[in-house]
């Protein structure tokens, strides 16, 4: 058992962890065991750490998803709520922003989930068996793993991260 100054440390990212986790977006190869390694050291997330405007960059491991998100020119996430979520917001020809729920397969919302023996905020999309769990790698920054069988690559996940852009 963990006293409560110890239970308080382990709520707050060390800005040594939060500049390690924006140096992996700077990279051009990202070994998927490292974010293993990053993963463990971060703190959970709550749902409301999760709402807002936020802008993703895929980690670059080689997933084939990253390929994807590109193509489609991902810009985010939209979560304005729990039950009120836009897993896939992309940039449309004119800069607009729009929701590609071709893609996402519909909408999705927002639950507490255990993952690697945490419980986490996870968005759970609607029309696929697929998770998205976050950990808070800073002040408006999570760090995200895309969970699930349809969308592992060589047996790992997709990895990335979502900057603030304000609230939904």
């Amino acid at each position: 058992m963990i006293d409560a100054a110890t239970a308080d440390a382990r709520l707050e990212v060390s800005p040594g962890l939060e500049a390690r986790v924006r140096g992996l977006l700077a990279r051009d190869a990202v070994d998927p065991d490292e974010l293993d390694e990053v993963w463990a050291a971060l703190p959970t997330a709550s749902i409301d750490d999760l709402l807002g405007r936020w802008r993703g960059t895929p980690v670059p491991t080689g997933h084939g998803l990253g390929r994807v998100l590109d193509g489609v020119r991902w810009h985010g996430k939209h979560m304005r709520s729990a039950n009120d979520v836009s897993p896939i917001v992309c940039e449309a020809p004119d800069g607009s922003l729009v929701d590609n729920v071709e893609l996402a397969r519909g909408g999705a919302s927002l639950w507490m989930v255990a993952f690697r023996d945490e419980v986490t905020a996870t968005m759970v999309y609607d029309g696929m068996a697929t998770f998205d769990h976050f950990k808070r790698a800073g002040d408006g920054l999570l760090l995200g793993v895309m969970n699930g069988k349809d969308v592992l690559h060589r047996g790992r996940h997709f990895w990335f991260v979502l900057d603030s852009e304000g609230p939904a």
